[in-house]
């Protein structure tokens, strides 16, 4: 028998080796998030069926595994380790023509998914969305059914001539709203939201993880790995013309995430526009390839990063353009070659503007 003493080095440098293979290994997942089907008319947030059903055949014919939503929350949260040649299929609005189009060609492959519900336009009758009926025929069906807020504003931007205090009421209201008529309607409370355009910060946050969500999506292109942050779950959008290409969801499903703490700044409402510097913590630095790293923001394009220990990070000196600013950091994975990113938000002040 090993002594103690060596018995539990070898603990610690065994734990130490399956942490990082499950951080580091490359069996992540994309996240696909869908919209619409067959509506060419609308065509920036539209896939035809011909482009959806060629996808959903290769994933059957490469033998990739499709799993629920659920499953893969609870692996990440569990620290289980991710099958390979995984992904997640995602729909957001509950358009008519997810009914009509997106169901009939994953029923055929027997594909799970998760439709993120636009509450309003559903209780309301707008035109163009499935009913209640309908929606319950899925769940019956066995298809997951979420939340996707009930007056799909920008959550993230907080609604001009509104305090602090107010805007956290405005966003209690809308979330809370939007979970009870899901309850009421189909039965059950909902355990995961999509943000609706993806934008966010900590206080929107902050309000899902009061209200009891397990899990928000957001629209941030990406994969997921073991360490991501399960209240920021990147997801890659199929939609419109060079991004529902074979090619370009193929490429999607080579992603890997970046493992990130500590960004600086954060996902806040900023009262000042200017960035000095952007920054976070790498795990783990030696997995990737130095000198691959960049950081690229929305409206002020790609910077090559620079790591010094474990911090990626750009002298930036520039004041954000856009109402919602991207951070994607990316880096290239050493063993692999894969690229492997992670992306957060910076919200301008001048994005109250647009909050309601």
């Amino acid at each position: 028998m090993f002594p103690v003493k060596t018995f539990s080095i070898l603990v610690v440098l065994l734990m130490s080796i399956t942490f990082t293979n499950l951080c580091f290994g490359a069996n992540n997942v994309t996240v696909f998030i869908y919209h619409r089907f067959g509506e060419s008319k609308l065509p920036t947030t539209n896939v035809s069926v011909a482009a959806f059903t060629q996808q959903m055949e290769y994933l059957h014919t490469h033998q990739y595994n499709v799993i629920p939503l659920a499953d893969l929350i609870a692996k990440v949260k569990h620290g289980i380790p991710i099958p390979a040649k995984t992904a997640v299929l995602t729909i957001d609005d509950a358009y008519q023509s997810v009914y009509e189009n997106g169901w009939p060609v994953l029923h055929k492959y027997g594909f799970p998914f998760t439709l993120f519900v636009y509450t309003k336009g559903v209780d309301d009758g707008y035109g163009g969305y499935m009913t209640w009926t309908q929606l319950r025929e899925l769940q019956d069906a066995g298809v997951d059914i979420q939340d996707h807020g009930y007056g799909h504003h920008r959550l993230g931007w907080k609604p001009e001539g509104l305090t602090i205090s107010d805007y956290k009421a405005w966003l209690r209201e809308d979330i809370s709203k939007s979970r009870a008529i899901m309850t009421r309607e189909l039965g059950e409370r909902p355990r995961f939201f999509a943000l609706p355009y993806g934008v966010y910060n900590n206080l929107v946050l902050d309000e899902l993880r009061n209200q009891g969500y397990e899990s928000v999506l957001t629209q941030a292109p990406g994969a997921v790995g073991a360490a991501t942050d399960l209240f920021a779950v990147p997801r890659q959008p199929i939609l419109g013309n060079e991004w529902a290409t074979l090619e370009y969801f193929t490429t999607s499903l080579d992603l890997m995430d970046l493992p990130l703490t500590d960004y600086q700044p954060g996902p806040t409402l900023r009262t000042d526009p200017f960035i000095k510097t952007i920054q976070a913590t790498l795990t783990y630095p030696d997995q990737y390839i130095d000198g691959t790293f960049g950081i690229w923001l929305s409206g002020l394009g790609w910077h090559k990063a620079d790591l010094k220990d474990d911090i990626l990070s750009v002298q930036l000196h520039k004041k954000l353009i856009r109402p919602t600013t991207q951070v994607v950091v990316s880096g290239r994975h050493r063993e692999s070659g894969r690229l492997a990113t992670r992306t957060w938000q910076l919200i301008h002040p001048e994005g109250e503007r647009g909050g309601k």
